[in-house]
């Protein structure tokens, strides 16, 4: 005895397969990018100034020129991904949270900010101003020599 099927339902079965097969081959969620910490310096990012030196030449002809100026030093990082290296200062200028130099990090870009997080660490997102970029591997420069045409 011989089982006859349809012809469309033969063809609907096809088309189930094909659509089906691709996206069971395990499309993976869009990665976050990873990066490197290289190392940590400490800058310049600004004097605090306590005293009477803004109100002007009034205060001066009087005599009062306290002044007390601290240079204010802000922890800088060298982030380095495959592509790109980023010099990085935190936002919460108060209360830095120091990072552990030559770990990896998870890191997403948002305009001149980037959200940063140690998986080893306490797994907070924490938010750092992106103060340099620069390409990691500079493209190669071709020899003044090798254009046609120089003797």
């Amino acid at each position: 005895m011989r089982l006859r099927t349809p012809l469309s339902l033969v063809s609907l079965a096809v088309a189930v397969v094909v659509l089906v097969a691709p996206g069971a081959e395990g499309k993976k969620k869009d990665q976050p990018d990873r990066g490197m910490l290289e190392k940590m310096d400490a800058v310049p990012c600004g004097a605090k100034q306590k005293g009477l030196s803004g109100l002007g030449s009034f205060w001066a002809s009087v005599g009062i020129t306290d002044v007390h100026a601290t240079e204010k030093l802000c922890p800088q990082y060298l982030l380095r991904t495959d592509n790109m290296d980023y010099r990085i200062r935190p936002m919460n200028m108060k209360h830095p949270v120091i990072l552990p130099i030559g770990h990896e990090v998870v890191l997403k870009l948002k305009k001149d900010r980037m959200l940063v997080r140690v998986p080893e660490g306490d797994k907070k997102m924490r938010e750092y101003e992106v103060v340099g970029m620069e390409p990691s591997a500079p493209p190669p420069s071709e020899n003044a020599s090798s254009k046609p045409g120089n003797p």
